[in-house]
């Protein structure tokens, strides 16, 4: 399943919730450098959606705030959690 995320570097607590113009939001503390908050977001994500780091990949965005990413699960449990999660 893709999942579009806008990702929100240097917040206060990482975190994931909320929707901005259709996307997921994703809040890391990491600063956008060297890939550092992409890295984290990408944990942040598995770890709300319950599956591990290695079943999310980046599809593209990797120096924008909007990404897209692929999760490798089943997508009727993901859509159910990432429904939760906006």
């Amino acid at each position: 399943m893709r999942i579009t995320l806008w990702v929100r570097p240097r917040s206060g607590r990482s975190a994931v919730g909320g929707d901005h113009g259709g996307s997921l939001v994703v809040r890391v503390q990491a600063a956008p450098e060297s890939g550092k908050a992409t890295e984290q977001a990408l944990r942040v994500l598995a770890d709300a959606l319950g599956v591990r780091r290695n079943q999310v990949s980046l599809v593209s965005g990797r120096s924008s705030r909007t990404k897209v990413v692929e999760v490798d699960a089943d997508d009727e449990q993901l859509a159910a959690r990432v429904a939760t999660l906006r």
